[in-house]
């Protein structure tokens, strides 16, 4: 059975969808894919990845502890704690289809009402970007005894 040459195209364009990695780069602006941060107070952080198309979940985290990681070391601070954290792990965007059924009217002139929709997307399908943002406090010397702290050196010597 021969496939033909748009079927290979095709394919070979998914497959180069599914294996797009994360850029690890500032954002160039919101919502843009990226690493940001904002100060909250002087030892304080919020930090976030986004994702510029569906990734791994636990490499957009990494991100982000990355960079929270490099932020720990250009302030002079040893270890951070993530006092809170959130993965968006994205959505699907690609078409859908709704089936619907309406009500009626009953008496002299009974009616009823069912219908089917189809939609798409403006600007495109696939799955939406993902996005880790993590509120971090910066410290100094050993890192404490808990799962939320991080020793920054550590980390960007094991970063991705």
């Amino acid at each position: 059975m021969r496939l033909g040459f748009p079927f290979l195209a095709v394919a070979a364009l998914a497959l180069a969808a599914c294996a797009t990695a994360p850029t690890y780069a500032p954002a160039s602006g919101l919502g843009r894919p990226g690493y940001s941060e904002q100060r909250i107070e002087s030892d304080r952080f919020r930090v976030v990845f986004r994702s510029q198309a569906a990734a791994d979940p636990g490499l957009i985290e990494a991100l982000a502890l990355r960079r929270a990681a490099e932020i720990t070391v250009e302030t002079g601070y040893d270890h951070f704690i993530v006092d809170r954290r959130e993965v968006d792990r994205g959505q699907r965007s690609g078409p859908t289809i709704g089936v619907g059924v309406g009500g009626g009217s009953f008496g002299r002139r009974s009616s009823f009402g069912t219908g089917v929709g189809l939609s798409f997307p403006i600007g495109g399908g696939g799955e939406a970007a993902q996005t880790a943002a993590l509120d971090i406090r910066l410290g100094r010397g050993p890192k404490p005894a808990s799962p939320d702290a991080y020793d920054a050196r550590d980390v960007l010597r094991t970063a991705r």
